[in-house]
């Protein structure tokens, strides 16, 4: 019965977007396929125009069904080592966000419990780590992916480098909360019990911060696949699915582009549900309620 009642919006919410997914579709697609009616001498005709709009070779707005197509026709019809199916794809941009979301989540941890260990970082590093933000990864991806070229760093890295800045800020700045998350009365009570500080952060401040880590695990999650996509996209990339896209947007090919951005959402939404997954399970084995 639970299951049943969280069930019922989420469906809702589906089919109230995929209605206005369709009405998009038509009232987009109206005018071309009315000015190609006209051309081909046909007679207005209402329901055949919207049946056309919806079936467009080159649609400004594929139908969701003409996305669900594509995506089937290139990941069940072809192998996944074709360089035409979207599962090898999905793998190059999976790879490199997997790879820069452990180095983003690796640094931001890091920089966090040195900022909380010594007061003097989150008074000149914490400023600089703000600001970082302020630069857009579109301008920034170009810049790093030439700079590590010049070194003789390519393919992976450069990519996984742009997607561990997008994970490095949200776990540095949660996971410094978290660490600083208990009150002054806990901390002086683990010193009335001599307790080194080594003993403080795995028995008091760790446990504190799990929840403000996995909030932000979930966050940087997707920003290492927008991070991986985008660094694709200044290289003029062979395989993943900014490659997709870019393939897409040079011949016109919007129902790919659609597919390629259904697969990323998938593959964020996919890393958001493990990373809940695992939240629940630590959180029961450390007592807690989900």
């Amino acid at each position: 019965m639970r299951g049943s009642s969280t069930l019922l919006p989420v469906l809702v919410v589906v089919a109230a977007l995929t209605a206005l997914w369709y009405a998009g579709a038509v009232a987009l697609n109206w005018q071309v396929v009315s000015d190609a009616r006209a051309r081909a001498d046909l007679p207005p005709d209402t329901w055949q125009t919207v049946a056309a709009t919806l079936s467009h070779n080159r649609p400004l707005l594929p139908a969701p069904h003409q996305v669900v197509q594509e995506i089937w026709r290139s990941t069940a019809t072809l192998p996944v080592t074709s360089r035409r199916s979207l599962v090898h794809h999905a793998w190059v941009t999976l790879s490199a966000a997997l790879a820069g979301f452990a180095l983003g989540v690796l640094t931001g941890v890091l920089a966090a419990v040195a900022i909380v260990h010594l007061r003097v970082l989150e008074r000149s590093l914490m400023p600089w780590i703000i600001a970082s933000q302020a630069i857009p990864v579109l301008a920034l991806a170009p810049i790093v992916i030439v700079a590590l070229g010049t070194l003789g760093l390519e393919g992976l890295l450069p990519k996984a480098v742009i997607a561990a800045y997008l994970c490095f800020f949200p776990v540095a700045i949660a996971v410094t909360k978290g660490l600083n998350a208990p009150d002054l009365l806990a901390r002086d009570l683990m010193r009335t019990y001599s307790a080194t500080p080594a003993h403080v952060f795995w028995k008091l401040r760790l446990p504190a911060s799990l929840p403000f880590l996995f909030a932000s695990l979930k966050i940087a999650a997707a920003g290492a696949v927008v991070g991986a996509i985008v660094a694709e996209l200044p290289t003029g990339a062979q395989a993943g699915l900014g490659a997709r896209l870019l393939a897409g947007s040079y011949f016109g090919q919007t129902i790919q582009i659609w597919a390629a951005l259904v697969a990323a959402a998938v593959l964020s939404a996919s890393l958001v549900g493990l990373l809940a997954a695992a939240e629940r399970l630590v959180a029961r084995r450390m007592g807690m309620h989900a």
